[in-house]
């Protein structure tokens, strides 16, 4: 009997010593992932991407304990569909989050449009394995579908088990004291016209009561009232764009309509915290979507003035800040080993971005353009940086061409799920790149879109390094000369606004990385061979898609009152539910 005891006293002393070993190994199997997207953020405002005045010391750092990506390209040069196309991994056109008009992203909290819910996104897949899976800030996805409580578009529809922050985007109509942002040059027509109407009815009124015109009073009272009704169809949503769309939800609830806007980043930043406190003990996947740095740049006092690049780089380096506190609460609960952290800007910076002599866009260094244009660096190319002690080297920088949508595969293989085999995947795992493993990316072909309109391709020529880009469109800059659409403020994907080319503008990223000396057959012996190879994947690309309802059309688009959320009893909407010290 004693003979049989002991190797069973050995079995459990060695079972509990290996215990917590077993454990932490359970964990590294099924990783943490933190992943850090910035809003209009320039690949040119990071100091470990070549900016040496505003300060990004936690950024930084992430770079030198892990991955640097020099070629992070986004699917879409806008908020909505680049987001789409990250959670998803496909580009946004096969979801139909991409627009065939110029109403390209979602507009209205109160709209129909949104993340279909039969996509399937990373976190839904994460959340299958297991996960705790959480959204902190911004959305921008839509909310519902038919009804103002269907949730249909809502993160907890697609696989996030929480959800604090907004359900739209940052804009300055949040903020009582900017000028107003949203839809700024149709609003001021809406005024005129109200305006011209109204002028046209008091003109008659005045006539009729002066006898100098025969009008009848019938006539009269039908004038006053479309007059009236003009104003209150459009005055319902437009002038109360505070209310309907700078609210702040907590899962389905509205917690603040409209939101405080004083102590927002306070708040994320500790919903952000909480989530990894709570969720420690088990994998979980934590997506923190930045309100920083768009517009209309909210900062707290603390930031206010100590930058060299006013307020936006006050915004920029508070929200470094912002990363510096995750990362030191990953470090404080021992999780730094076992967690992947990403950081990365949903594309690149707003150039037209100006109040006065204020620029509040972002910088996109040595690359041509910025937001809204579809092919021009400037507006795809953004920070891409991955941390993931003892599994990643350090202090690696990789100069092959990546996306955005890689993230769907890279995390999904992570957390052992599988890839849907019923739909494109546009997205490619990087692990084996991160890790050293291979040498290229398996990115042969980038398709840079506008909307649904391809203005530009990229081909990763492997054998030679060559990286070649071919612009089927490019946006005309307003002034002449000027390097973005100042006049206009956006630019736009089609009309007269654009320069179709026949030949495509061909250039050698890895020579000409500022897209400045076009190529031609002249000056470029390949020019007939590699135009007509990037065209036959343009073919064979435009094969894989399918018709999809537009998520994106006028109609989705519009304000629909009743899918308005709604704290109150619509349309009295207005509430503070937040408990905040």
């Amino acid at each position: 009997l004693l003979s049989f005891r002991i190797p069973l006293c050995r079995t459990l002393i060695v079972g509990l010593l290996l215990q917590p070993l077993l454990a932490q190994l359970s964990t590294v199997t099924q990783p943490n992932i933190v992943l850090l997207l910035a809003d209009d953020l320039g690949i040119g405002d990071v100091g470990c991407y070549g900016n040496d005045t505003i300060r990004t010391p936690n950024i930084d750092r992430l770079a030198k304990e892990g991955v640097k990506l020099t070629q992070h390209i986004t699917a879409a040069p806008l908020c909505t569909p680049s987001r789409a196309a990250f959670l998803t991994g496909r580009y946004p056109l096969r979801s139909g989050m991409d627009a065939v008009n110029n109403y390209r992203v979602i507009f209205w909290n109160g709209g129909s449009g949104g993340l279909p819910p039969n996509e399937t996104t990373f976190a839904k897949i994460l959340q299958q394995q297991g996960y705790s899976t959480g959204l902190i800030g911004k959305w921008h996805l839509g909310v519902n579908c038919e009804s103002r409580n269907d949730h249909c578009h809502h993160p907890l529809n697609h696989g996030f088990d929480y959800f604090y922050g907004m359900p739209f985007t940052l804009i300055s109509d949040c903020q009582p004291t900017e000028t107003p942002e949203m839809d700024r040059g149709f609003r001021r027509k809406l005024w005129l016209s109200t305006q011209m109407i109204g002028l046209i009815t008091l003109t008659a009124a005045l006539g009729r009561l002066t006898g100098l015109i025969s009008v009848p009073w019938k006539m009269m009272i039908c004038l006053a009232v479309f007059s009236l009704l003009y104003f209150v169809s459009w005055f319902s949503s437009y002038g109360f764009v505070q209310y309907w769309n700078c609210i702040m939800m907590r899962n389905h609830e509205v917690t603040e309509q409209p939101m405080v806007t004083n102590r927002t980043t306070s708040l994320i930043l500790r919903e952000s915290i909480s989530f990894i406190e709570r969720n420690k003990h088990k994998p979980f996947l934590l997506f923190l979507s930045f309100l920083h740095s768009h517009t209309p740049l909210l900062t707290t006092k603390k930031f206010l003035g100590t930058s060299r690049h006013g307020l936006y780089g006050d915004n920029v380096e508070e929200m470094d800040w912002m990363v510096g506190q995750v990362l030191d609460a990953i470090d404080k609960e021992g999780l730094q080993n076992t967690t992947l952290v990403y950081f990365a800007s949903d594309h690149g910076g707003w150039l037209e971005r100006q109040e006065g002599e204020r620029q509040l866009g972002g910088w996109n260094g040595i690359y041509r353009g910025g937001k809204a244009m579809g092919g021009w660096e400037g507006g795809i190319r953004v920070p891409g940086i991955f941390r993931w002690p003892g599994m990643l080297p350090a202090g690696t920088v990789i100069n092959e061409p990546t996306s955005l949508m890689d993230i769907f595969p890279t995390v999904v293989h992570l957390a052992g799920g599988a890839v849907p085999q019923d739909r494109v995947i546009d997205g490619r795992d990087l692990m084996p790149l991160l890790q050293g493993t291979v040498e290229h990316s398996e990115h042969e072909f980038l398709f840079h879109y506008c909307g649904v309109h391809l203005h530009a391709v990229r081909w990763h020529q492997k054998d030679s390094g060559a990286i070649w880009k071919a612009h089927y469109v490019t946006p005309v800059f307003q002034p002449f000369g000027a390097g973005a659409c100042y006049d206009t403020g956006f630019c736009p994907c089609f009309g007269e606004g654009v320069t179709h080319h026949d030949p495509p503008l061909l250039f050698d990223l890895s020579q000409d990385p500022s897209e400045a000396k076009p190529l031609s057959a002249d000056t470029e012996p390949l020019f007939d061979t590699v135009i007509g190879k990037i065209g036959r994947a343009v073919e064979e690309h435009r094969r894989t898609l399918t018709p999809v309802p537009e998520q994106l059309s006028v109609y989705n688009v519009v304000w629909k009152p009743w899918l308005q959320p709604c704290c109150g009893t619509f349309p009295f909407c207005w509430c503070d539910k937040e408990d905040y010290n």
